[in-house]
């Protein structure tokens, strides 16, 4: 539906100048910008959520810097108490809904 251009729009806006792309096989890439770090999480080949505890994914969360997430249904119960929820509807070949929920 779109979900690393997506993410790959928002780094770049968020000021990194790395190359980005999907963390399939890494489970998270990290993208630097002048200030900070953009994490980009790709879920899709967690098998539970404990996999996710394993990782450390406290750390990137609760780390101040910018945590972008595909497959967040993955981890559904280990969400922090507010984010922003992006959802993707693609209508055809050609158009995307976005749904921009702030939690």
């Amino acid at each position: 539906a779109g979900k690393t251009t997506l993410i790959n729009a928002l780094a770049k806006q968020l000021g990194t100048l790395d190359h980005t792309s999907s963390p399939t096989f890494s489970i998270v890439n990290e993208y630097k910008t002048v200030s900070s770090s953009i994490f980009h999480f790709d879920f899709y080949r967690l098998k539970n959520q404990t996999e996710a505890l394993d990782m450390g994914y406290e750390d990137y969360f609760y780390s101040g810097n910018y945590c972008l997430v595909e497959w967040p249904e993955k981890i559904s119960n280990l969400w922090p108490e507010h984010y922003i929820k992006i959802a993707i509807e693609a209508v055809n070949e050609n158009e995307r809904i976005l749904n921009v929920d702030i939690i």
